[in-house]
């Protein structure tokens, strides 16, 4: 009994985990690829397609559908952390990394700040986030 009962604690907890993650669920991949027409939403490719944070999950993206979107690997490649597709030149997502407003989780808005966190090698960290602790996910 007791452990069932331990292994069903650590399947909630782990469960919590994806909340606070990049993970994109099955439900959620199902619900963009219907709604993003089964193609990439800068070029119209139906090849290699993935799912990509329309604000970046470095700088406070949810991993819910309304920002999640499918990109060719080609564009979501060259998006990277911004919000252009640098080779079709045009803007594919939200880029927070600039300063400008965006939404934290869909729910409160505000300016994003670089990280107060640094590197393994000293540096400042150069990712940018809303948390009010001032550092990113990878620096709480």
């Amino acid at each position: 009994m007791k452990r069932i009962l331990l292994l069903l604690l650590l399947f909630v907890f782990g469960l919590q985990g994806y909340a606070q993650s990049r993970y994109v669920s099955q439900t959620t991949k199902k619900i963009v690829y219907t709604r993003d027409g089964g193609k990439c939403q800068c070029c119209g490719s139906t090849l290699n397609l993935e799912y990509d944070h329309v604000t970046p999950f470095s700088c406070g993206g949810s991993s819910e559908p309304s920002n999640i979107q499918l990109l060719c690997r080609e564009c979501n490649r060259s998006k990277s952390n911004s919000c252009t597709c640098k080779v079709h030149n045009r803007i594919v997502g939200t880029n927070c990394c600039d300063g400008g407003t965006t939404t934290n989780s869909g729910n409160t808005e505000g300016t994003s700040t670089q990280c107060t966190g640094t590197t393994k090698k000293g540096l400042r960290c150069k990712k940018r986030t809303l948390s009010s602790s001032g550092r990113c996910h990878l620096h709480q």
